[in-house]
């Protein structure tokens, strides 16, 4: 993690972060980012030229300015509540510009299934700035998130400010009606219990394929594989084929765990299938 302090980015936010009595000034930034994908515009294809989007009135066919659109809600009689900007304007809280914190929750309490976007949380500039180390060390020895809120987008929202190595992170949370029930998820769930050599097998296969969590080493294929056709078309040549895939041989869930835990040899299909890949490696690397 980069230390806030050293951003340079625009803010989302500015404001106070309080808790009771004590109050420091923050700013919050983005952390997560995806400017730096490849971003495609929409073509003719006939005329080559550069497509853009109108909204259309679906009786008239006319395209409606944007100083003429409106939002509307759709009753279960089928009418339109109007609603204008100055509407919604006048609706939204007023922002304070305070991040006002209620309670202090374990961080092993919080759901992650209701994190949303993260931002990191930097100190402001101000006489109070010095509460800033405070604060996140003493939230960090006590292994805790602080729940706060503030509005911010123009909705007020609830966020949990957690210690993240130099600084603080401020996660803002979904409301509980956004969640899903869990139980239409997995009401599919096999009614099967596992035998012990099975799970044996399993744990095994988990040690001994620990590992550490490193971002940098996530790749993004679909980047890489888009940003090396873009390249291919602009120098002028073409892709080699992806070499094909060889059909997976039907085994049983017993045998599959022997095969990945080292027990039993591959099965030839999984081995020309290794193979192929590790040929063809060098080349999506160079991509």
């Amino acid at each position: 993690m980069t230390a806030p302090a050293r951003m340079t980015a625009r803010t989302n936010w500015r404001g106070m972060l309080r808790i009771g009595a004590l109050q420091c000034p923050v700013a919050l930034y983005t952390a997560v980012s995806t400017s730096e994908r490849i971003h495609f515009h929409i073509i003719n294809r006939a005329t080559g030229h550069r497509v853009r989007r109108d909204y259309i009135d679906e009786d008239t066919g006319r395209v409606v300015e944007r100083d003429d659109q409106v939002k509307g809600y759709e009753t279960d009689s089928g009418e339109e509540v109007i609603l204008t900007p100055e509407d919604i304007a006048a609706a939204i809280p007023d922002s304070d510009k305070t991040l006002s914190v209620s309670a202090f929750l374990r961080c092993r309490d919080i759901d992650d299934l209701y994190l949303d976007r993260t931002y990191y949380l930097a100190p402001g500039t101000g006489p109070a700035a010095g509460a800033y180390p405070l604060i996140r060390d003493a939230i960090q020895a006590r292994q805790v998130g602080a729940l706060a809120r503030t509005v911010l987008f123009r909705r007020m929202r609830t966020l949990v400010i957690r210690a993240d190595g130099a600084g603080l992170v401020a996660s803002t949370l979904h409301f509980n009606y956004e969640v899903r029930p869990v139980q239409a998820a997995f009401e599919s769930i096999p009614d099967f219990t596992p035998t012990p050599d099975m799970l044996d097998l399993a744990r095994h296969i988990i040690r001994s394929r620990q590992g550490r969590f490193d971002p940098a080493a996530f790749e993004d294929r679909y980047e890489a594989a888009v940003t090396a056709l873009v390249q291919a078309r602009i120098e002028g040549r073409a892709l080699p084929p992806p070499p094909a895939k060889p059909a997976a041989p039907a085994i049983t869930l017993m045998q599959a765990l022997r095969e990945s835990a080292g027990q039993m040899p591959p099965t030839p299909a999984h081995r020309r299938g290794t193979a192929r890949g590790r040929a063809a490696a060098p080349h999506r690397k160079a991509g």
